[in-house]
């Protein structure tokens, strides 16, 4: 059974920082190319960043300088950095796992809630 948990999430201050784990278990993780999306209330999900299986990333125009993405294949675990957060960082954070052998094999966490307020 394949499972992508995420956890970090919470509330934070304009300007603070945190970091989003999403630990996968059930599938080949070195073999997936991994990647974070969100959505805020009333709005699509948007892709925030993705980790190619050769560690490239790629990232929103919107959290680039800010967000970084790694990943851990010893640890079967995907982390997403988050800094200078703002209020329009405020969304569910998913974590997203794609095959990266066969297309459309495509895998998602439950979420985690991210809130930046003061």
């Amino acid at each position: 059974q394949v499972q992508l948990v995420e956890s970090g999430g919470g509330v934070v201050q304009p300007g603070g920082s945190l970091r989003l784990s999403c630990a996968a278990s059930g599938i080949t993780f070195r073999g997936y190319a991994m990647g974070w999306y969100r959505q805020a209330p009333g709005k699509q999900r948007e892709l925030v960043a993705t980790i190619s299986t050769g560690y490239s990333t790629k990232y929103a125009d919107s959290v680039k300088g800010r967000f970084s993405v790694s990943r851990d294949n010893a640890k079967n675990t995907v982390y997403l950095q988050m800094n200078s957060l703002k209020p329009e960082d405020t969304a569910v954070y998913y974590c997203n796992a794609a095959s990266s052998a066969v297309a459309g094999i495509i895998y998602w966490g439950q979420g985690t809630q991210v809130t930046v307020s003061s």
